[in-house]
């Protein structure tokens, strides 16, 4: 199961296998047969786990992997380069939930173990220094990031030469640093050369080559290059459904792409169709409370929310929210940015009063799984003292706006004005749209 996390599936929705809920299931069943005959299959353990963390099945993924650890640790001792991986699957396991603090010495005790038993500068310790990496990334932590990229990356480039498949995703998870703080004339490089590899060594036509072209044209997308973008996401989405075939969830993170670049332009009605395609495969392949479904039905909601449709979008966040709240459990950050969805709509009702506690709790989670000082819980604090302000309670308002605005920084303030779409559960319209509304007048408060 160990693998190198791509940065993009915290920006675009995770690439899945087709059917993945049906596989998950064979894997179990296939995992209970097994455990009659050799119980200590620590192998089909993970497999079993790896397929039930694809779809969406966390808790129970977990269980597994833990179960695996446990096997391996005694049979084969706490050092061996195994227990390394079970370490690394499940502290990505904890880090995907949000369980940050219990995600960190796993990947530390799993790094200490591979450097110690296959040497600094094996391909196993690059693959551990970015997935620490993208934990940091995922608390806002970017000083800590960019060393680790780095080391990762150099070590990939020095064992597997520089125009390997694993560099480029490397290449790749370090643009996506730059590009999140703004470092926009950094970035594009590094997703060029990203592109280049896998063309070079994959096929024009292979699907990462499409993933490159994606997160190539979200670069674009952000710096309002619209007509750069989109010639480059519909390469992408040819590719999918010529590699994959149109009912595949690759397929449906290029129709989100798309849809999101038209969404930032405001050609809603050419928007609308493409997002509700994508949720038809998402949920055909993926199941119906599957966290990339619930992705969707936020895209939706927003776009209607947009138009005035409350009572159509409402359903969707309340759904949305629902499904996170089951599998990812109710203190996961992505959890606390639905319940800002779900207040913003609210608000644009005048309905302050129910929105404000959306808000108070979905700080209350950010505070807890981030730490207080993350741009997210900012964003919390501003969307706060909107609420507060539009109640006429300006001094409870004033000292949360002074707060949030103290807590963001201008590439920070950029990247989130500037987003492209909502396919990213971390950067929804709350941190994008109402941000670029009511910045002006946070700051005539402040």
């Amino acid at each position: 199961m160990k693998k190198i996390i791509p940065l993009l599936a915290l920006l675009v929705v995770v690439c899945m296998n087709t059917a993945i809920a049906e596989d998950a299931d064979t894997k179990l069943q296939e995992l209970q047969q097994a455990l009659a005959l050799k119980p200590d299959d620590a192998k089909l353990l993970n497999e079993t786990a790896l397929a039930l963390y694809e779809a969406g099945k966390y808790s129970e993924a977990e269980r597994l992997v833990q179960r695996s650890l446990a096997i391996r640790e005694k049979a084969l001792g706490k050092d061996h380069p195994d227990v390394a991986e079970s370490l690394n699957n499940l502290a990505q396991l904890y880090s995907d939930q949000g369980k940050y603090s219990q995600a960190e010495p796993l990947f530390h005790r799993s790094l200490a173990i591979s450097e110690k038993a296959l040497g600094k500068d094996h391909p196993d310790v690059a693959t551990t220094l970015n997935n620490l990496a993208g934990l940091y990334y995922a608390q806002g932590k970017y000083s800590e990031v960019e060393p680790l990229f780095q080391r990762s990356l150099a070590i990939f480039e020095k064992a597997l030469g520089k125009d390997h498949p694993d560099v480029a995703t490397s290449l790749n998870n370090l643009a996506e640093l730059y590009r999140t703080q703004g470092k926009y004339s950094e970035a594009e490089p590094l997703y060029q050369s990203s592109l280049a590899i896998r063309e070079k060594v994959l096929g024009k036509d292979h699907r990462e080559v499409a993933v490159s072209l994606g997160t190539l044209a979200q670069l674009y997308c952000q710096q309002g290059k619209y007509s750069e973008a989109e010639p480059l996401y519909q390469r992408s989405l040819a590719i999918y459904e010529k590699a994959l075939g149109k009912d595949h969830p690759d397929v449906a993170t290029g129709l989100d792409n798309l849809a999101g670049l038209y969404d930032d332009q405001g050609k809603l009605g050419v928007a609308e169709p493409l997002y509700q395609r994508s949720l038809v495969i998402k949920e055909k392949a993926l199941g119906k409370d599957h966290p990339a479904v619930a992705i969707q039905l936020n895209n939706l909601a927003e776009l209607y929310r947009t138009q005035g449709k409350y009572s159509v979008a409402e359903p969707l966040v309340q759904r949305s929210l629902a499904i996170y709240e089951k599998t990812l459990g109710k203190d996961h950050p992505d959890v606390a940015t639905i319940l800002n969805v779900l207040a913003m709509l609210y608000y644009e009702q005048g309905k302050y009063s129910v929105a404000a506690h959306l808000v108070q709790r979905s700080l209350a989670i950010k505070e807890k799984a981030l730490g207080k000082d993350h741009h997210n819980v900012a964003i919390s604090l501003i969307n706060l003292a909107l609420l507060y302000d539009a109640q006429g309670m300006r001094n409870k308002a004033q000292p949360l706006l002074q707060r949030g605005l103290r807590l963001s920084n201008q590439s920070i303030i950029r990247t989130l004005v500037m987003g492209c779409g909502r396919k990213n559960p971390s950067v929804l319209s709350e941190t994008r749209r109402e941000y670029a509304k009511y910045i002006s007048k946070f700051l005539q408060l402040a």
